[in-house]
């Protein structure tokens, strides 16, 4: 474990300036640095960053403590300062720890994983980030939203999936994609963004009320969209739905979540009332023609001035 105030003095990053050919790294995403740092600064006592790769241009020399056994594996690995220390993965978190360090010198004593390989020249540097690289895998949006206990606007999101009747047993919870067959109308992700939108810039005190004011919403939205309870009811499948109709597909929730930001209205004052707007209700299959199931001029909710 190697102590966070000694990261930015020794894993030096300057190959900024070289050609990508003659560099072993991808070159510093500087934007990416204010999210890390700011996670690491604000949450001191639980944040989760997982070990730098680094290899070492200099002699190393390890003692176990004990000269068989087990014990041959534990020990102390000696490398002079004089030696060079290249990143081959994780830069970002190096410059995070670096700027967090700045906010709070106090997290110098924490530390963090290295995992150290002898520097065997530039190709082979190359090759390790290669190969670190190759089949990393972001996951996707939706199990980030189902996992994560920071965010309140995810647990609103979730507590909209598994509480809602509207969206209860027909949100994906794990992808943010959805199968051709797949029984579910929408995905978490989808309901996060949109409920998101829907409640950016509210004053709200917990996920509790979050949750409960946008299902009072979708409540609305869902009562002037027949198709939506004809999948509840098992008169149509979610597949025909989302081929036929948008107002499932997480564009059109995120539409309908910005839609309330248009209004002057106070949220917490306010009736929904229906409002014609035109084409989002249309058919997609056929441009310009009645919807399937209803007519073309089907209203939908928008927040009227406060009452």
């Amino acid at each position: 474990m190697c102590p966070l105030r000694l990261i930015p003095k020794i894993f030096l990053f300057d190959e900024e300036e070289l050609a990508p050919e003659v560099r072993a790294q991808r070159v510093l995403n500087k934007a990416r640095i204010p999210a890390l740092a700011s996670y690491i600064v604000s949450n001191p006592t639980d944040y989760v960053f997982s070990a730098l790769t680094a290899s070492v241009d200099g002699e190393m020399r390890f003692v176990g403590i004990a000269d068989e056994g087990p014990g041959m594996r534990i020990g102390q690995l000696h490398i002079p300062m004089a030696a060079r220390f290249l990143i081959n993965d994780g830069q970002h978190r190096r410059a995070a720890i670096e700027a967090a360090l700045t906010g709070n010198p106090e997290l110098g004593d924490e530390t963090i994983a290295v995992v150290f390989f002898h520097d065997a020249g530039l190709s082979r540097s190359q090759q390790m980030f290669a190969d670190l690289n190759r089949h990393a895998v972001r996951p996707a949006r939706s199990i980030g939203v189902l996992y994560d206990h920071r965010d309140e606007r995810a647990k609103a999101a979730r507590l909209l999936a598994l509480k809602s009747p509207i969206f209860r047993n027909f949100v994906e919870m794990e992808s943010s994609t959805l199968s051709a067959r797949s029984r579910k109308l929408f995905t978490l992700s989808a309901l996060y963004y949109a409920s998101s939108s829907l409640l950016q810039g509210l004053e709200l005190s917990d996920a509790d009320e979050a949750a409960s004011l946008a299902d009072e919403y979708w409540t609305a939205v869902d009562a002037l969209i027949p198709e939506w309870d004809l999948v509840r009811t098992r008169k149509m499948t979610a597949a025909e739905v989302r081929k036929q109709y948008l107002h499932s597909h997480g564009i059109a929730l995120h539409a309908l979540g910005l839609a309330r930001q248009h209004s002057s209205a106070d949220i917490h004052r306010t009736r929904f009332v229906e409002t014609p707007v035109e084409a989002i209700g249309q058919n997609r299959l056929v441009p310009n023609q009645p919807r399937l199931g209803g007519p073309s001029n089907r209203r939908w909710p928008r927040l009227q001035e406060p009452l």
